[in-house]
């Protein structure tokens, strides 16, 4: 049996070679989609990947405090989001933006239907489409 010898070149080669792959990984974990949302233009092409066109100058956002832990209506609304694989139990205690989009059109034609994003540091923690008419409905982003 022959032992090969691995040079110093080609060690120093591999390990940048992993180092590389390691930071796209890493990269495109921490950026992947969903992230980066900052400003009203990147939410609303953010909903436009999901297929949803919205009215951008129908936001509105408001600061919300997550509460120390889910129950009722809210432990419901998690299994939504649980559903579109979002978690807002992560986010406990924690103070979150809500954004509010009116959707431009819905593909049953019904008016009045609103896109609505939670956001933690930039990032979507949930969301939901909805409709506030009397006997509405509710689903998921996606």
């Amino acid at each position: 049996m022959t032992k090969s010898k691995l040079s110093k070149r080609s060690a120093v080669f591999i390990i940048i070679a992993v180092a590389v792959v390691l930071a796209v990984i890493v990269l495109i974990c921490s950026g992947g989609s969903g992230s980066g949302l900052t400003t009203t233009e990147k939410r609303v092409e953010y909903l436009a990947s999901l297929g949803w066109e919205v009215d951008a100058s129908s936001e509105t956002a408001k600061e919300i405090v997550l509460p120390e832990t889910l129950s009722g209506v809210l432990a419901e609304y998690n299994e939504l989001q649980k559903q579109q694989g979002f978690d807002l139990s992560q986010y406990c205690g924690e103070v979150c933006e809500s954004y509010t989009y009116v959707l431009t059109s819905y593909p049953s034609g019904e008016t009045g239907v609103i896109a609505q994003l939670f956001i933690y540091k930039g990032r979507v923690i949930g969301g939901d489409i909805h409709s506030a008419a009397l006997g509405g409905f509710m689903h998921g982003l996606t």
